[in-house]
């Protein structure tokens, strides 16, 4: 097994050059967490072994051949979009602000009929590895993938930031390590499954993970009910005497205190959805537009059922953890780690072992999504501006390949650095920040790319440019960038959530700029419209697509 070897001998040499254990914050260790841990990643080690023989090839590599079921894709899905903002991060939001927390789960999960409705089925009839494969089809290439592959990087760097930040707290609240340990630890594991495993190894370890973190977040929630005996009025009333902030736990207004923040979070999660790139590419990986309808479907249902889930999490954890001395100071605020309150209730639920099996559960949960990440984030780099840029198209397929897997390996390495950097961050926050990004720019050129025959290349261009600019820029400059990261006493941009301000932005300007264009090339864009719009609906011309 020369992957486990390298493994091995990478994780000792990292740690023992740049890690100083003296400085660990030390916890008890869970014998019973450490061996379900090393068991997890055992397994995904073999998969990854397995699966390395099935990615010679970019179309292996990319999308698993095409040749995962609707079922099997759904659930794969599912288990990448149940982040460690969905697990960790949300439940650490019900329990810290109660009710109003819950808006990242109705955020996240509404946004699954557009992806159902508008975009499964087009985007699998015309895609073949990246996003950017649809919004190209008709548009000039070069300038449409540089931009979309900026896009995608932006949005995979923040959703990295959130995944890192939460595999640390976690090995760190497992195993004792330093943060910085831990970090480094599962970057490299990551590097491992992506390298070369590639998508099969990927889908494979997304969809473990999700039945796995299916099963323990019933578990729990039943564990919850059981114990409060299925009495709603009684549990609520418990979390109420708990919380230091009373009744306002039940009421709206206490995480996101003005109006202007509510919807513009609300948007970003609602519509960036649809635009990222981790999840289209997932639609990649079936047959047909048949399998990918199936698997939105069995996503969107997987992933309502564990957002109710968490809300009795969430407020199962103001029950039992507020209300015991263990996890609590004099003054009744808690004294743990937020973002891992799920962790520590699994340990009053359930004892060590289910502790054990939780953290193991949550680790598989981050593996999972930064995976998914880096392919996405690999894809960008190499099938959208190594190949279609800078080599217009012509690429030797074993060239495409290997660039692709330097990248993934880059792409760990800066998952390490982002991870130590945005050490205090939410999790949950830092997730909000990047579905800004998606729905500011991917969503309004692929929305207006399938749906709007006037849509030209300079349109999509400067419009989704312009777009980034801004969302990112307002990101850079809103109180939890600007102030508690870059350490500035105030705020350039008053406002966390910025989305509210740049997607509508960067609607109108593609709208004006595609209106505004008369070109040549505008004239070859609207031509293009009725052909790609067949191919859409039919599918016809998609076996030719797909095979390289």
């Amino acid at each position: 097994m020369k992957i486990l070897s390298y493994f091995i001998y990478m994780t000792t040499f990292l740690n023992a050059a740049s890690v100083d254990l003296s400085d660990a914050k030390k916890s008890d260790l869970n014998l019973t967490a450490i061996f379900m841990f090393v068991a997890f990643v055992a397994v995904t080690i073999f998969i990854t072994y397995y699966s390395s023989k099935k990615t010679k090839s970019t179309t292996g590599f990319y999308t698993a051949g095409g040749n995962i079921t609707g079922w099997q894709n759904g659930v794969a899905i599912a288990g990448d979009y149940m982040s460690a903002a969905s697990f960790l991060g949300i439940v650490a939001l019900v329990f810290s602000n109660g009710f109003d927390g819950l808006i990242y789960s109705i955020g996240f999960l509404v946004g699954w009929p557009i992806v159902l409705f508008l975009i499964a089925e087009k985007l699998r009839n015309l895609g073949k590895y990246t996003f950017a494969d649809i919004t190209a089809y008709r548009l000039d290439s070069k300038p449409i993938r540089i931009l979309s592959a900026i896009s995608a990087l932006s949005v995979v760097i923040f959703y990295l930031i959130a995944q890192m930040v939460g595999a640390g707290q976690l090995i760190q609240v497992l195993f004792g390590l330093p943060y910085t340990s831990a970090v480094v630890l599962v970057g490299i594991l990551i590097m491992i499954y992506v390298v070369f495993g590639g998508m099969h190894a990927t889908t494979w370890v997304q969809i473990i993970k999700a039945i796995l973190l299916l099963s323990g977040s019933t578990f729990m929630a039943i564990m919850i009910l059981y114990l409060t005996k299925f009495d709603l009025t009684s549990y609520f009333q418990q979390a109420i005497a708990h919380h230091p902030s009373g009744e306002k736990i039940m009421k709206p207004g206490t995480f996101l205190p003005d109006t202007i923040s509510a919807v513009s979070l609300g948007l970003a999660l609602m519509f960036g959805t649809a635009g990222l790139p981790h999840i289209l590419m997932r639609f990649f990986t079936v047959r047909n537009a048949k399998e990918a309808r199936k698997s939105a479907f069995y996503a969107t249902s997987l992933i309502g059922y564990f957002y109710i889930l968490t809300f009795i999490i969430g407020f199962g954890a103001i029950v039992f953890l507020l209300g015991n001395p263990l996890y609590t100071n004099e003054d009744g605020t808690f004294n743990g780690v937020t973002n891992m309150v799920a962790v520590l209730l699994s340990e009053v639920l359930g004892g060590s072992v289910f502790l054990g099996f939780i953290s193991a559960v949550a680790f598989a949960t981050i593996l999972a999504v930064v995976a998914g990440l880096t392919i996405s984030g690999a894809g960008a780099i190499s099938h959208d501006l190594f190949v279609n840029v800078c080599k217009n198209g012509v690429c030797d397929p074993k060239e495409e390949l290997r660039v692709t897997r330097i990248s993934a390996a880059c792409l760990g390495i800066l998952a390490i650095l982002v991870g130590i950097i945005f050490e205090n961050q939410n999790v949950a926050f830092m997730v909000g920040l990047a579905f800004a990004i998606a729905a500011s720019v991917n969503f309004p050129i692929l929305l207006y790319c399938l749906y709007w025959k006037d849509l030209t290349t300079k349109g999509a261009f400067w419009g989704g440019l312009i777009g980034l600019i801004v969302v990112v820029s307002l990101v850079i400059l809103s109180p939890s960038i600007w102030v508690k990261s870059f350490g500035f006493t105030q705020a350039i941009f008053p406002y966390n959530h910025p989305a509210i301000f740049s997607m509508p932005l960067t609607f109108i300007l593609i709208y004006v700029i595609s209106k505004l264009d008369d070109s040549k090339r505008a004239r070859i864009d609207k031509e293009g419209f009725e052909a790609q719009n067949f191919r859409a609906q039919s599918g016809v011309g998609i076996s030719e697509a797909t095979s390289h």
